[in-house]
């Protein structure tokens, strides 16, 4: 919201911002406050953006078809810059997020995935629209080397499950059969 007139604005920035910033928080704070940091702020910018997907401010687009809901929501990034989206259903409890071509993953050299402020932005845009929390994790990044930025949604308890089996070492499809 604008201080002044109390309206949504956005502003365009280079892509370039997201390495440069990531890289700089993470020189002053360190690597992960870096990480919490970018996810704070993305957190925050979605709940804002969310109003934005909307037709109407009293428009609840979960009675839209999946199908309309999810085109609505990758009109929304690609419009915007961010990329292109497509969702897919993987798991009962699990959803994703691709993109080939997401602007925050163009930094490259990244060791582990780098999207912090896109995983939080997704969250709370998410979040927002759904009416109850939604937890993101980037499953793989473009940063890192990774042909695509893909992101897994779902609730705390079964995205906080994945990630634990991610990190075991079990790729995406052994982590969710076992969820």
């Amino acid at each position: 919201m604008d201080a002044l007139t109390g309206a949504y604005r956005e502003i365009a920035v280079p892509v370039r911002v997201f390495g440069d910033l990531r890289d700089a928080v993470a020189k002053e704070a360190g690597p992960l406050p870096a990480i919490r940091a970018l996810h704070a702020a993305g957190y925050a910018a979605g709940v804002a953006a969310a109003d934005e997907l909307r037709s109407s401010p009293d428009e609840d687009l979960r009675a839209l078809p999946a199908e309309a809901f999810w085109a609505r929501v990758s009109d929304f990034f690609s419009r915007r810059g961010w990329g292109t989206l497509t969702h897919e259903a993987i798991h009962e409890a699990v959803g994703t997020l691709t993109s080939p071509d997401w602007a925050e993953g163009t930094a490259p050299g990244a060791d582990d995935a780098s999207c912090s402020f896109s995983t939080g932005f997704l969250s709370g845009l998410l979040t927002s629209l759904a009416g109850g929390p939604i937890a993101v994790l980037e499953v793989s990044c473009r940063a890192r080397g990774d042909g695509r930025c893909s992101f897994a949604f779902g609730n705390a308890l079964a995205i906080h499950d994945l990630y634990g089996r991610l990190v075991e070492g079990a790729d995406l499809s052994g982590a969710l059969a076992s969820l």
